[in-house]
């Protein structure tokens, strides 16, 4: 003789009709109704591809040139030009020999500039080859 389980207590199995949650209201016509779950992922843009990056950087500045653009940060701050924005990037050592000076000329004509020490200063004599590649890079002449 096996014994039967005791029926189950309250408390148990579904929730009685007057407590279970009412059905969702239809939404208004002309819209569509909202879909359970969480919406889809929506598709990440591509990584820009790799390509020869240039990057001179002292205690406060730094210059950065990729596939993207030229990236100049002063003092905490960024601004960033995209290569269809750039008109031409000009760059030179400052006067007294220590320093990279990069400039950037947008397509609409304003002028952007940011200056990067070079320490030791030999290293200036390093980056000049290294940007000059860079941008050639990415921005052929003729």
């Amino acid at each position: 003789m096996t014994e039967q389980p005791p029926p189950p207590g309250p408390g148990f199995g579904p929730p009685p009709p007057q407590y279970a949650p009412a059905p969702p209201a239809q939404p208004p016509y002309g819209y569509a109704p909202v879909p359970n779950g969480y919406a889809p992922v929506p598709p990440q843009p591509a990584p820009a591809p790799a390509g020869p990056e240039f990057l001179a950087v002292d205690k406060r500045n730094a210059v950065v040139v990729d596939a993207s653009g030229v990236v100049f940060e002063l003092s905490g701050l960024t601004a960033e030009f995209r290569w269809p924005e750039i008109r031409g990037v000009h760059y030179k050592a400052s006067p007294d020999g220590k320093a990279l000076m990069v400039a950037v000329v947008h397509v609409d004509g304003r002028f952007y500039e940011c200056v990067v020490e070079a320490r030791p200063r030999a290293r200036l004599q390093e980056w000049f080859p290294q940007l000059a590649w860079v941008l050639g890079h990415y921005r052929p002449m003729g």
